[in-house]
């Protein structure tokens, strides 16, 4: 949209629209891409290596622990003979067996299966869970009603996982090994002393020999008594490690084995996601081409491009219903997955329409599109820039549905993923805010900055239905720190257009003195499919300034020139006459239509 005026130079206002982002042909059935990843993150597949690596730690673990446990005893045996040679020799062999024990068990993989083990757990103790069929399943202390309360308070308190937790089990392992060794070097010393008085004894008087005798008997029992705790630790500390390694690794190999078989696989979930990628992909490129062309006359933004990056704000007016749930669900994702791409702006050959198409590099998560300029377009951007400086891209998405679709959800069904979607994106745009404010302080937008997300936390926060407040300000931040705006519903056709629309005359208000008199005129002649080109241009000229789309063509009045944008709409009539029919079809008509039916027919029964 151009408004001019005839004493300044025209304002150019960029309305791109698009389809939500959302892979249609696997449909909704599962979801969309939020739930499916969700489902499968929770669901962890091992390769063949690490499925090889968990059956030889299970082999090893079944192996040495009987060995500990052997040497354990026998050192328990060992010592009623109070022989140090033969002590220290089962206490080498102990000592052996537990150093291979704990080292078989100090393997990363058992970590990382004990972590994911945890998380199932919590996924399905939290509430319902989707099995990979598609059917969900209800946790059975969510059916038992007030009586389990004290069960999900124990799920919550449990909740937090501690990492350290495996690594603490192996180390008390080898902890109690340390124990007994100590404590048998203590009683070897207090042996060695003992046996260097009793023989002094001896020399100076042989009627000792009996008591000698009876206090060797007495010695052997005492060391037997203080290894015995010991050795019992040992064990116990060799138990519980092993049914933390042996229900990890059997995780790990039972994961491989069935990870094939899920339905909506990775790969069906890898297509999904670069399918809805392309989509947001191709409207933010043209909603960055537009903004560059714009926006090379302003030192400003340009200085902002290299410095903090481009602000894409998707608008979304999906409703949290049916299948637009799952749309939303793919928008989120794709969205959040812009977040991998960067621009650079290269300067083109020639000035052919083919050269300066915009060209994709690069892998999944490192994408870099190349913008083409003209030479004398290129010549006016920053020396970073044409060094092949990148420029970063920071997408956020709000969403509002406005639809009857949208009642039926707030009224019926679940809301939470668009309050979910707008608190986050709300965050994100404060923290693009706050660093557009420390690399650009001078800039004369950032200092109504902190009132508008103020508002816009306000707005969030207050749970409103239908809260289109919550798009207005969200629109107002991304017009002032120089963003990409970009509006999408299902299909970008009737939501789309009122909403744009009413941005546009929203725009003429506050930027270029259209009377409130006229406000309600000016957004009925752009709503409004059949149109004379002298009542738009006359709506706007009692306002001082025009308004016109950006290509030439035929007005339907027949002259050429600029027309707005809905004017290219085919022509249909003012009116549309409905049948009686379908009127019956809506809900209140429907519901009174059925209660009178039953009173004619008892009324009939009656006589």
């Amino acid at each position: 949209m151009e408004v001019t005026n005839p004493n300044s130079t025209g304002v150019w206002y960029d309305v791109i629209t698009f389809g939500a982002p959302a892979h249609h042909h696997q449909t909704f059935k599962h979801g969309g891409l939020k739930k499916l990843l969700s489902k499968h993150t929770n669901s962890v597949s091992y390769s063949q290596d690490e499925s090889s690596r968990a059956r030889e730690l299970l082999t090893s673990v079944a192996q040495l622990q009987p060995l500990v446990f052997g040497c354990a005893e026998e050192l328990l045996a060992v010592s009623l003979e109070l022989n140090a040679a033969r002590l220290q020799q089962v206490l080498d062999g102990l000592r052996r067996q537990t150093e291979q024990f704990v080292h078989a068990l100090k393997d990363e993989l058992v970590k990382i299966a004990l972590l994911a083990i945890h998380n199932q757990v919590t996924a399905n103790c939290s509430g319902s869970h989707v099995h990979s069929n598609g059917v969900l399943c209800e946790n059975s202390a969510n059916r038992e009603g007030p009586s389990s309360i004290g069960q999900q308070d124990d799920v919550r308190r449990d909740v937090a996982y501690d990492e350290e937790e495996w690594d603490r089990a192996w180390a008390n392992v080898a902890m109690s090994l340390n124990c007994i060794i100590a404590m048998v070097d203590r009683l070897q010393g207090r042996e060695q002393r003992h046996l260097e008085v009793t023989s002094a004894e001896q020399q100076e008087s042989p009627t000792n020999a009996h008591n000698s005798a009876s206090s060797s008997s007495s010695t052997a029992f005492s060391w037997q008594e203080q290894l015995l705790p010991l050795v019992v630790t040992l064990r116990d500390c060799v138990r519980e490690a092993v049914a933390k390694a042996r229900a990890a690794m059997t995780f790990v190999v039972l994961q491989g084995a069935v990870a094939p078989t899920v339905d909506q696989g990775p790969a069906q979930i890898v297509q999904r996601r670069h399918a809805v990628f392309s989509q947001a992909l191709s409207a933010l490129v043209c909603g960055f081409t537009l903004k560059l062309n714009v926006g090379l006359e302003d030192p400003d933004f340009l200085r902002q491009l290299h410095s903090v990056g481009i602000l894409a704000q998707f608008e979304s007016l999906l409703s949290t219903y049916g299948d637009e749930l799952g749309m939303l669900e793919d928008m989120e994702v794709g969205v959040s997955d812009l977040s991998q791409v960067a621009f650079t702006v290269t300067e083109a050959n020639t000035e052919q329409p083919d050269d300066l198409l915009p060209t994709l590099s690069g892998t999944w998560g490192s994408f870099v599109v190349e913008v083409q300029l003209t030479p004398e377009m290129f010549g006016l951007l920053p020396r970073e820039l044409k060094e092949g400086g990148l420029i970063r891209v920071h997408p956020v998405l709000f969403n509002i549905g406005i639809n009857q679709q949208q009642s039926l959800a707030e009224r019926f069904g679940d809301s939470s993923l668009q309050d979910t979607v707008n608190q986050q994106n709300c965050e994100r745009l404060r923290l693009y805010c706050k660093t557009l404010r420390d690399q650009l302080p001078h800039m004369a937008a950032v200092e109504s900055l902190s009132d508008l997300l103020s508002s816009l936390d306000r707005s969030i926060d207050t749970r409103k239905k239908k809260n289109v407040e919550v798009l207005w300000i969200a629109a107002t931040v991304c017009r002032t720190v120089n963003g990409v705006r970009l509006t999408s519903c299902k299909s970008a056709k009737d939501r789309t257009a009122m909403s744009v629309t009413l941005e546009q005359c929203v725009l003429l208000r506050e930027r270029h003195t259209l009377s409130e008199q006229h406000f309600n005129t000016a957004l009925d002649c752009m709503r409004r499919s059949r149109l004379s080109w002298g009542q738009m241009l006359g709506c706007y000229a009692q306002s001082g300034f025009t308004v016109s789309g950006s290509d030439p063509g035929e007005c339907p009045s027949g002259q050429r020139g600029p027309w707005p944008p809905l004017c290219l709409a085919p022509e249909a009539p003012r009116r549309h006459m409905y049948p009686v029919a379908f009127l019956l079809v809506t809900s209140h008509l429907l519901v009174l239509w059925l209660i009178l039916s039953l009173v004619l027919l008892l009324s009939r029964d009656c006589k």
